[in-house]
């Protein structure tokens, strides 16, 4: 395997050669320290809380991980060989504990080698399905928690490229499972087959707005490729490994039982496929079954949907979002638009509710209509149901107390999605007879679990919700001064007794039963902080203004032996961003940041150079306002330039920064910031933009949250572009980019083009581009170099 990494740069002071063959380096020895920790485990517990699965992982991928087969089809990257997702992170190991002992315990049994993913407790809770994937394929294994066995009940013969391949069913004895078809076509190899014609694409005229999606379907031979890869035979595995045929092969890209397992609702795609839309927009059958696979009823069809109309808010017709009721037996709950699925349409009502049950004789019945675009509901264990909607426009979001005695409503939420100080928090939800989670009322009461927002500070709390006289009781604020919890869940209302999980600059997060009442908290985990080396770095959330009054917040690093008071030493300055699009000046200056969550570096921000000297302000707020009829990006670019001198200034103010060495840096639409502050800013000594797009005209039906197309709005596409104003760009830029990028938008190209732009007139601009690498990065080696390219540009720009 060739593990050099192809680096391209152009010819500028800090660095020698225009083109280079670089292998792979590791970032020096302080950001070394730190990049190389081991992950703690990830924590999966059931409904009681009473089990506690322990997932381990390696801290990154191998660039071996990365070079498996694989094909893109349909907006999908499966590995053809094992058929699962290439993109899938396993787990190597497993422990489990009860909630009440004192340490977790190894699993016994685990394959050889494991790759385990997938991991699902059975309805009754006793035990834990998941796959391991060997050289070949898929295969499922169980574990008895009581016991601590493991077996294999299947060979690896399954097919997950369309995700998890098995089911529970009600009788916590068997699953569904999805398998390889007997007889499965081979794969067409369309470098040795011919094609037997051209590919042809054709419009009917009809308007459409659809994004710039990555691995679609080409031509007729990824079709095949794709049907082969896609279809499953249904088959019942029972615990002891013995299995029976349940349904022939088909594309089934939903196996959904309702919640007293008697029904099983399959939804299967079907011809026609498209070229200009993912699997997710191809023609779709819905049919339900009985428990022998009897069909019952064709209860959704759904055309291939190429065509939609302008605007987030805005869907396609016919029924949408169907799924079983959580709180009946087998009643299935969908919704479809009264617009015709258009926003720009005029309407009282957006969208109506139906519910249809078993076994579907009868009409289906409406239930509600929303004034907005629906949501979601969340069902309860008594007369109540909670609907919302939302409308992206205005940012609204409203939420409806149903009274399923009367069918009577009342508005009980009505405020901005965005405004996080507003925000009521989420129901505290229990498991019903049918297994579900639902929303959990004693008698006619609830609680509603809430992240604690405030202009203050963040103070998660407990209210008490009356489903009666829609009043609200706070029983519990989290006030820790030095720490912060989150409240994951009540285990015992009557006793006060939660589970929380808490942590701090410096102190690892984890898990803590905690009594609400008399504040007494009780360890359930001991993760180390793994950061050892900067846990006495100095953190505070800085809070400053832009030019036009605007509200701004940033978390502050300063290293740990910097002088504070006389801060006769002016540091280099390094900002992390991300711009976010709002329509009010108020919820733009709202604060997310709490200086005591705990400080995590990874490759994803520039906390690692704080360990080297640098000022470091993470996830500064770039927010991009637009307020009643104006858009946000009518006026990107000056808001962009005024977020970053605020910040900058701020710090200069305290006396921290020398402000003639700043740079910024972002990944994605963050990297989209970095290219234009340094085209359009003289605040920056230098830039960092990882896997960004620079040339909106390739994105030209929208991109992040801009609704209006290029042919709407010319002169913001062209604006906004970076690659437009390329001949402006004069500051020293890094850009990196993963070959394989399949994020919508930002293909590896954009970055290609971007730079041979700017090194045709003469910027100082170093690419990189990281073998095997999607949108995100994942191998070690990758990772260690993109840190050491920040690395080194960031000591000749801003240090010599």
């Amino acid at each position: 395997m060739n593990l050099r990494l192809t680096a391209v740069a152009f010819l500028f002071a800090v660095f020698a050669n225009a083109q280079e063959s670089v292998a792979y380096q590791k970032p020096s020895a302080e950001i070394l320290q730190l990049a190389e920790f081991q992950r703690a485990p990830s924590v999966m517990m059931n409904s009681k809380k009473d089990w506690m699965v322990f997932s381990y992982r390696p801290t990154y991928k191998s660039l071996d991980d990365l070079n498996q087969e694989e094909m893109k089809l349909a907006g999908l990257r499966v590995n053809p060989v094992t058929n699962i997702s290439s993109s899938i992170t396993y787990s190597n190991n497993l422990k489990i504990r009860k909630l009440t002992d004192k340490s977790e315990v190894q699993v016994n049994g685990l394959p050889s080698n494991p790759k385990i993913a997938y991991t699902a407790f059975s309805p009754d809770e006793k035990k834990l399905a998941f796959t391991n994937t060997t050289s070949k394929g898929v295969e499922l294994w169980i574990l008895d928690l009581a016991s601590n066995t493991t077996k294999k009940i299947t060979a690896d013969n399954l097919n997950a490229n369309l995700g998890a391949p098995y089911v529970w069913m009600k009788d916590s004895e068997t699953l569904l499972v999805k398998q390889i078809p007997a007889g499965r076509n081979a794969l067409i190899d369309d470098k040795t087959t011919l094609p037997t014609g051209p590919t042809v694409s054709s419009s009917d005229g009809k308007v459409s707005q659809n994004r710039t999606y990555q691995d679609l379907l080409k031509n007729p031979q990824d079709e095949a490729n794709f049907e082969t890869l896609a279809k499953s035979e249904l088959v019942k595995v029972s615990l002891n490994g013995n299995s029976e045929p349940f349904k022939s092969a088909e594309i089934y890209s939903g196996v959904s039982f309702s919640p007293d397992g008697n029904y099983l609702m399959l939804t299967t795609i079907q011809k026609p496929y498209s070229y200009i839309v993912p699997l997710s927009r191809f023609s779709m059958t819905a049919n339900v079954y009985d428990a022998n696979g009897n069909l019952v009823k064709t209860v959704n069809e759904v055309p291939l949907n190429e065509i939609m109309p302008k605007g987030f808010s805005s869907v396609r017709t016919g029924k949408r979002n169907m799924s079983w009721r959580d709180d009946q037996p087998s009643t299935l709950v969908y919704a479809e638009a009264l617009d015709g699925g258009d926003q720009a349409k005029t309407a009282d009502y957006r969208d109506e509710i139906f519910l249809w049950e078993a076994p579907f004789n009868n009409a289906p019945k409406s239930f509600f209509k929303t004034q907005q675009r629906f949501n979601g509901v969340d069902w309860s264990n008594a007369d109540f149901a909670v609907v919302s909607d939302g409308w992206y426009d205005t940012r609204n979001t409203k939420s409806y107390l149903i009274n399923l005695k009367d069918n009577s409503s009342k508005i009980i939420e009505d405020r901005n999605s965005q405004d996080v100080y507003s925000d009521p928090g989420t129901f505290n939800t229990t498991k019903n007879q049918y297994g579900r989670y639902v929303i959990d009322v004693k008698n006619n009461k609830t609680n509603l679990i809430g992240a604690g927002f405030t202009k203050d500070g963040q103070f998660p709390f407990i209210d008490e919700f009356d489903f009666n006289s829609l009043t609200k009781k706070r029983i519990y604020t989290s006030k820790l001064k030095n720490s912060k919890e989150n409240i994951v869940d009540i285990l015992d209302a009557k006793k006060g007794d939660v589970l929380v999980v808490e942590q701090s600059s410096s102190q690892y997060p984890n898990y803590f039963v905690r009594n609400i009442k008399n504040g007494k908290g009780k360890a359930v985990t001991q993760f180390a902080n793994p950061f050892e080396s900067i846990k006495d770095v100095y953190k505070e959330v800085i809070k400053y203004k832009r030019n036009d009054g605007v509200e701004l917040t940033g978390t502050l690093y300063l290293p740990a032996n910097y002088d504070r008071k006389n801060h006769k030493e002016k540091l280099p300055l390094l900002i992390w961003a991300y711009p976010t699009e709002y329509k009010d000046k108020d919820t733009a200056g709202q604060n997310t940041q709490n200086p005591n969550d705990f400080t995590f570096p990874s490759y994803g921000s520039f906390i690692y150079w704080v360990a080297k000297g640098y000022a470091v302000l993470d996830d500064a707020a770039f927010p991009i306002i637009g307020e009643g009829k104006t858009e946000p990006n009518d006026t990107f670019i000056s808001q962009l330039v005024a977020n970053g001198k605020a910040a900058i200034d701020a710090l200069d103010e305290r006396g921290y920064i020398d402000r003639k060495k700043v740079a910024v840096g972002g990944h994605s639409y963050g990297a989209f910031m970095t290219a234009n502050l340094l085209t359009h800013s003289k605040d920056y000594a230098c830039g960092i933009a990882r896997s960004g797009a620079y040339n909106r005209t390739l994105t030209p039906f929208g991109f992040q949250r801009e609704q209006r197309n290029y042919w709407d709005v010319p002169e913001i596409y062209n604006t906004m572009s970076p690659f437009m104003n390329a001949d402006k760009m004069k500051t020293p830029l890094l850009l990196i980019h993963g070959d394989a990028d399949n994020n919508p938008g930002t293909f590896t190209l954009q970055t290609e083009r971007y730079f041979q732009a700017l090194k045709n007139l003469g910027a100082p601009v170093r690419m990189v581009l990281l073998p095997k690498e999607a949108h995100g990065y994942a191998a070690k080696e990758n990772i260690m170099h993109v840190l050491w390219e920040q690395d080194q540009f960031l000591e000749k720009c801003l240090k010599k």
